[in-house]
């Protein structure tokens, strides 16, 4: 297995983060909040993930169960990474906060988040 390690951060560049790519398979879901913010999501475990600056600079926000703690750059308001409610112990990179056309690289999955309790089996066999 071939693993990238790929740079990202917030965009006003206080937030940067190092992730270890080990495949390029994504999450698009259409539940409220990454449709809004348009996240797209790669889950990796904690040892794949490293904040490299910005700790200071981050907000969380939580809702519904309190599970997701949800990251974002207080001054610019990017949301690069987070805590997911799907697998609390692991890191979920918004790929289009990745540095240069890495995000072009990966192939993109549906998951229909509006129904999240039917469905957040598909994504924990998927990703595990």
């Amino acid at each position: 297995m071939t693993i990238t390690l790929a740079l990202g951060g917030c965009h006003c560049g206080a937030v940067r983060f190092r992730v270890a790519i080990r495949k390029y398979e994504a999450i698009d879901c259409n539940c409220s909040i990454c449709q809004k913010k348009g996240i797209l999501h790669l889950i990796v475990p904690p040892e794949d993930f490293e904040l490299l600056q910005g700790e200071d600079n981050l907000e969380t926000y939580s809702f519904n169960t309190g599970i997701a703690k949800h990251n974002f750059c207080k001054t610019c308001g990017i949301h690069p990474f987070y805590r997911p409610r799907s697998h609390p112990q692991d890191y979920d990179i918004n790929i289009r906060c990745l540095d240069g056309d890495a995000m072009e690289k990966f192939t993109i999955q549906y998951f229909d988040g509006k129904h999240w309790e039917d469905n957040v089996s598909q994504i924990r066999a998927s990703v595990s």
